[in-house]
């Protein structure tokens, strides 16, 4: 918003060449994060009260840890904080005519929504179950099918008009055109190694990464400031890639597929950092207010639009290993249990409790070691991710 009005008035008025700043990508950058920042740490005092205020609190389950029945009536939905204060950076500094900026914001705010609705379902009407599993996916796969369709011809071309033929193409040939090399699955710390994935291919991969990034994010979020330091930290790695793909210098000189616009992702990715910190402020233990479904789902679905538009899903990951590992965790303890229930009648288990985090809870760990541990973890694991820029 301020670019386009900053170059309004330079049209009008050519003395004022200072304007010429909000033309740089890491200045914008740098001041989304700070404006983010800024209105997290100065709204959530109120946002906290306001929650508060509406007997938004977190129920504790009757099979939670017992260290966690005193966070019992935390404010939730604290999520909304996240995602006002990225939404208002991000429209404040970004080039409203950046199509990919529109396209997450799309994806974080739609995920946002459905994660309101879940969060309203269980503290207000007072649902233990919230949003059944099949709704919810089923309005998960709406959001990230329309994204994956969308990113499927616009990475391939370098605008919306190019966008529209390609997609008549595609449909003129009964679904069966050659997409260009850049959807192809690029293969990490090797230089020209991809694997074509063709138009379905990159559709059901895209789609796989947005609903998946989102559910794995959401189950991490189970302690004080576990899923919110991540975010920031892959989110930030994540916007180095998008610098570097955004630019046709950098992406010829490191051997990345260059897509045009891609860049001012960047302050997207910065926006979301300096919410993310803000959130900290008040989330770190012992936490002021919880995330909720509001912003975890939001949060993991914006890191896998991010990551495929940059063409770096292996990598994300890499990078976002805690998610994966998280959400594995979950899924092998529901399978195994339900496998020797059949099989022996009773269900046991492959950890102590699911998520991983509780695992090691009950194996004596305390919340702020478990914490610092996968922040520290996610700090590595990112810095492999980075590597792969020269590493190849």
């Amino acid at each position: 918003m301020l670019m386009s009005l900053a170059q309004w008035l330079q049209t009008i008025s050519p003395d004022l060449g200072f304007l010429r700043v909000f033309q740089y990508l890491t200045f914008r950058a740098l001041m989304a994060a700070l404006s983010a920042l800024l209105l997290g740490l100065g709204a959530g005092p109120y946002v906290i009260r306001r929650l508060a205020a509406l007997k938004i609190g977190q129920p504790v389950r009757g099979y939670a840890m017992e260290t966690h029945l005193s966070k019992s009536g935390t404010p939730t939905m604290g999520g909304v904080l996240v995602l006002f204060s990225i939404a208002f950076a991000t429209l404040l500094w970004f080039d409203l005519s950046n199509r990919f900026v529109w396209i997450v914001l799309w994806v974080t705010l739609g995920f946002g929504a459905i994660g309101w609705v879940d969060d309203w379902r269980k503290v207000v009407r007072k649902d233990p179950e919230g949003m059944r599993s099949r709704e919810k996916y089923f309005w998960q796969s709406v959001v990230g099918l329309v994204a994956a369709f969308y990113l499927l011809f616009s990475i391939s071309e370098s605008s919306n008009w190019r966008v529209l033929e390609l997609f008549y193409a595609w449909v003129g040939s009964g679904f069966d055109l050659d997409f260009p090399p850049k959807i192809n699955l690029l293969v990490p710390f090797f230089k020209e190694v991809s694997y074509p994935l063709g138009g379905i291919g990159f559709v059901i991969l895209t789609y796989l990464v947005i609903v998946g990034a989102s559910n794995a994010v959401n189950l991490t979020d189970g302690l004080d400031g576990l899923a919110i330091m991540p975010v920031v930290m892959v989110g930030s790695a994540l916007g180095v890639f998008a610098y570097v793909t955004g630019s046709a210098v950098y992406s010829r000189y490191l051997l990345f597929p260059h897509i045009p616009g891609s860049g001012e992702l960047l302050v997207f990715c910065s926006a979301m950092a300096g919410a993310g910190l803000a959130f900290l402020w008040f989330n770190t233990h012992p936490a002021q207010v919880f995330m909720g479904d509001v912003g975890a789902l939001a949060l993991g679905g914006a890191l896998g639009t991010i990551a495929i538009i940059v063409r770096q899903e292996i990598v994300f990951f890499v990078m976002g290993g805690i998610f994966v590992v998280e959400a594995i965790s979950v899924m092998a303890q529901v399978a195994y249990f339900k496998y020797t229930k059949k099989r022996f009648g009773e269900g046991r288990r492959v950890l102590k409790m699911a998520p991983l985090h509780h695992h090691f809870e009950k194996s004596g760990w305390r919340e702020t070691q478990v914490v610092v541990r996968f922040w520290i973890i996610t700090m590595l694991l990112c810095l492999v991710g980075l590597s792969t820029l020269k590493l190849r």
